[in-house]
């Protein structure tokens, strides 16, 4: 395996699951206040990764321990990114896991502490709250 790089575009924020992509993807989970002017993330929760990400989120195990995280008025708020690099599978476990790794949502176990990949660089744009716009990590 080599150093990689890849580039990945967040779109949108939804508070209705039935809002997210059916596509493979990249997919955060966050803590947010919702009014009809605007949605304001207060916390990143999880990162995650699916070959459909509608599907993944709406069946997750671990949708009771995300509302758990949440404060006084918040609900969960996701983004997604269906970038078409993340349509391959080992692509998509790679960034997941340095994003992971990078930013250490609280609700995420693996790739936490530690990062089984040769160096990775991910370049984030769009809408990405609390997620770092570029970083590079390295096998640990």
């Amino acid at each position: 395996m080599a150093a990689k790089s890849y580039s990945i575009d967040f779109n949108g924020y939804w508070t209705n699951i039935n809002s997210l992509p059916t596509a493979a993807g990249i997919y955060c989970v966050y803590a947010c206040t919702d009014s009809p002017q605007s949605v304001s993330i207060s916390k990143l929760l999880y990162i995650g990764e699916s070959d459909n990400i509608w599907k993944r989120v709406k069946n997750h195990e671990k949708t009771a321990e995300w509302k758990r995280q949440l404060g006084r008025n918040e609900v969960l708020c996701f983004n997604a990114s269906t970038t078409p690099v993340l349509g391959l599978s080992d692509d998509r476990e790679r960034i997941e896991a340095a994003m992971i790794f990078h930013h250490k949502p609280p609700c995420n176990v693996e790739y936490k502490y530690s990062f089984p990949f040769d160096s990775t660089t991910v370049r984030i744009s769009g809408r990405h709250a609390k997620l770092d716009g570029e970083f590079t990590v390295h096998r640990t």
